[in-house]
């Protein structure tokens, strides 16, 4: 027998997904979306480049999709990662282009990547599936969306059943999430900056803070509540990451206040302290140096005062562990 067959429970796809396949209207969602690479504004830059054509706007990808890594992932949450590993799927090319990536080879030089057609990227979810990974992890998709569809409409035809994570920066365009709408199990934003001055400044990106806003607001109404089955894994929902930065204190403040205030206390809101000087950042003094072990202190206490209930708990204990907080 089959060990998928053996414990279905944990390799479900969600109704919703499972019902837009079987009546057509995901097949239908990624035929528009490659109308929309003619004059592409799949994200909030606008670019309207003929990326069917092969013309590169921002994102410098044009019809196919470049994949520049994939396996199973254990460091990342663990309602993600479980015992068996997030389904990681990391996309060269990225549409916010921070400054100071972690990934900047990734996000900034996607040419160095070879390009994927859709049955390959099918193929990769379907042999993650296979290596029992309890979810499929799309990293910086957002420039990439029809070419996911497509390779979701191969990869349901052939079995594909674990839950799809949405792991973007949060700067989306609406409509593109409106194509996600049923299809994406969980969506795994960033919200980086409240300050426009902040995003135009690392990222060239004024408009950052209000369409992260939106952008968090839909996922939220899309999926709820971040929702773990019996085994602490996640299904559906929301999880919020953070990446407090050195001196931004107060938007972090912002930040966590919107989230709980706005969206739901109840969010999952990973705090993260993993800022190291990277990239280009050294072109901006204040972000030569790594986050101070005080700077992160006070963002986990401020967002304990601001009622958000579910924080990380991997970061906490790395937390007690470098502060001595209990």
């Amino acid at each position: 027998m089959n060990p998928f067959e053996q414990d279905d429970r944990r390799f479900k796809m969600t109704i919703r997904s499972h019902e837009l396949f079987r009546k057509g209207e995901l097949q239908k969602r990624a035929k528009h979306a490659q109308t929309i690479l003619r004059a592409c504004d799949l994200c909030p830059r606008n670019c309207g480049i003929n990326r069917q054509e092969g013309e590169h706007g921002i994102c410098a990808t044009g019809r196919y999709a470049r994949v520049a890594s994939y396996g199973a992932h254990f460091g990342e949450e663990q309602p993600l990662a479980g015992t068996h590993g997030s389904g990681t799927i990391f996309f060269a090319a990225c549409s916010l282009r921070c400054c100071f990536c972690q990934n900047y080879e990734l996000s900034h030089f996607p040419g160095n990547f070879s390009q994927t057609q859709p049955e390959q990227l099918a193929a990769i979810m379907l042999e993650l599936q296979q290596k029992r990974c309890h979810n499929i992890n799309l990293v910086s998709p957002s420039h990439v969306v029809p070419q996911i569809l497509d390779a979701l409409v191969i990869a349901f035809e052939r079995g594909l059943k674990i839950p799809i994570i949405y792991n973007s920066s949060g700067y989306e365009a609406e409509d593109t999430l409106a194509l996600l709408d049923g299809v994406i199990d969980i969506y795994m934003p960033d919200f980086k900056f409240w300050q426009p001055e902040s995003s135009k400044k690392y990222c060239d990106a004024e408009d950052y803070p209000n369409i992260a806003k939106g952008a968090l607001l839909t996922m939220y109404n899309q999926v709820g509540d971040l929702v773990v089955d019996d085994h602490g894994i996640a299904t559906r929902g929301l999880l919020v990451r953070h990446l407090v930065m050195p001196g931004g204190g107060l938007e972090t403040k912002n930040i966590l206040e919107f989230i709980a205030n706005s969206i739901s206390p109840q969010t999952y809101v990973n705090i993260m302290d993993q800022y190291r000087p990277c990239g280009t950042c050294d072109q901006h003094v204040e972000l030569r140096k790594p986050l101070g072990n005080d700077e992160y202190r006070a963002a986990i206490l401020f967002a304990k005062q601001t009622g958000l209930e579910r924080l990380d708990q991997m970061d906490i204990k790395t937390l007690l562990v470098k502060l001595g907080i209990l």
